[in-house]
């Protein structure tokens, strides 16, 4: 499902078990999959072509920053996806999510703001995105009200 016919699918590099808690910031390069739970920062250092996957079990209570992510579990914490964010049907993210490409399964659950940031804009503003496009997502969207021309 996650990046279908795109490419191939990345290697793991770094496992966090289903049972394993990890205290503290958590730090990788290449690919890396939460099953377990998170107390702390996940980060990828050096690899733009890192990948983070979160499973339905998994747990991040903190921020992630990462090129890619595959998330079908429960961050808890602002995501920073240089690249591309992919919430599968059981994804719930509670924080404001920074993206360049986001695609989104029903079901998935985004508690913050969507801000959009182009890759251009990423690299300009290095590791401290700014922010451009926000919509804050717990809260419903409104139409625009109709424009009506006056009599006179």
């Amino acid at each position: 499902m996650f990046f279908g016919k795109r490419r191939k699918p990345d290697l793991i590099h770094t496992l966090v078990g289903d049972g394993t808690r990890i205290e503290g910031d958590l730090r990788f390069d290449g690919g890396c999959h939460i099953d377990g739970i998170v107390h702390g920062n996940v980060i990828a250092e050096r690899d733009p072509e890192a990948v983070l996957s979160i499973s339905e079990d998994g747990r991040v209570e903190g921020s992630v920053r990462v090129p890619r992510l595959l998330l079908n579990g429960t961050v808890e914490g602002d995501v920073y996806a240089s690249e591309r964010v992919e919430l599968g049907a059981t994804a719930r993210v509670v924080g404001n999510l920074h993206y360049e490409l986001l695609e989104m399964t029903a079901g998935a659950e985004i508690n913050g703001q969507l801000i959009h940031q182009p890759a251009a804009q990423q690299a300009a503003a290095g590791s401290k995105p700014k922010r451009k496009q926000a919509h804050d997502a717990t809260q419903p969207m409104r139409a625009p009200a109709p424009v009506t021309e006056g009599d006179g």
